[in-house]
C-alpha cells in the first residue's frame, strides 16, 4: 500500500555499510525514472552512479547533512551510505524553470524504489555543484542538481504530528519527525 511505503520513506542519515549495492540495483532504481512524468516532456534528467567505496567516501566528503543536527556530525564514521545517485540536468536539454519539479519526482521515485527493496536513502542538496562536477569529470552541461545517498538504513525515525515546531530532532537514539496535520493542511474554499 502506497501510505506504508511513503511512510518508510524517511531520509535516513546512517546506513549498514556491510549491505552493498550493486551496478544492476541502481540501474533497476533509474529505470523507474524513465515512466515518470517531466515537464513538457523534455526529459532533461540523466543519472551518475556510484558504489565502488572509494567513489562513495569522495563524493560523500563534498557533502553537509543534517544541518537541524550540527552537534551530531552525521553520517558517523562506521554509518556512511554504500551508493549515491546524482541527479544531472542536461542543459542541452532544458534548464528551464520546471527542470527542479522533474528533479523533485525522479529523487521520490528513486527514493520509493528503494525503500519498496528494502533499502533507505537521503536526499542531499547541501553541496557546491561545481565540485561535485569536477570531482565526476562531468561535461560543462551535466549539472549536479541532487544527491542520493543510499544504503540499508540503521537508524530508528518516528513521525509525530507537529506541535510546537517542525524541526527534526533526536532523543534518546530516535529521530523524530513532525509533520503537519490534515487539519493544517487542508484550505476550505472561501
Amino acid at each position: 500500500m502506497i501510505e506504508t511505503i511513503l511512510k518508510k520513506n524517511r531520509s535516513t542519515r546512517g546506513f549498514d555499510e556491510t549491505q552493498k549495492i550493486d551496478r544492476e540495483t541502481l540501474e533497476r532504481w533509474v529505470s523507474h525514472t524513465r515512466y515518470c512524468g517531466s515537464a513538457s516532456n523534455r526529459q532533461p534528467l540523466k543519472y551518475c552512479l556510484l558504489h565502488e567505496k572509494n567513489d562513495v567516501e569522495g563524493l560523500l566528503s563534498l557533502t553537509k547533512w543534517a544541518g537541524a543536527l550540527p552537534n551530531e556530525h552525521l553520517p558517523k564514521s562506521n554509518q556512511h551510505p554504500v551508493a549515491f545517485i546524482v541527479i544531472l540536468n542536461d542543459t542541452t536539454i532544458s534548464n528551464g524553470r520546471f527542470v527542479m519539479a522533474d528533479v523533485g519526482i525522479a529523487a521520490q521515485t528513486l527514493l520509493l524504489s528503494a525503500v519498496e527493496e528494502g533499502y533507505a536513502g537521503c536526499m542531499i542538496g547541501a553541496f557546491d555543484p561545481n565540485k561535485v562536477q569536477a570531482y565526476l569529470h562531468l561535461e560543462d552541461h551535466l549539472v549536479p542538481r541532487l544527491l542520493i545517498a543510499l544504503g540499508k538504513g540503521t537508524e530508528q525515525i518516528q513521525l509525530v504530528d507537529h506541535t510546537d515546531s517542525i524541526q527534526y530532532y533526536r532523543k534518546d537514539g530516535v529521530h523524530y519527525v513532525p509533520k503537519r496535520t490534515m487539519d493544517e493542511i487542508l484550505v476550505e474554499k472561501e
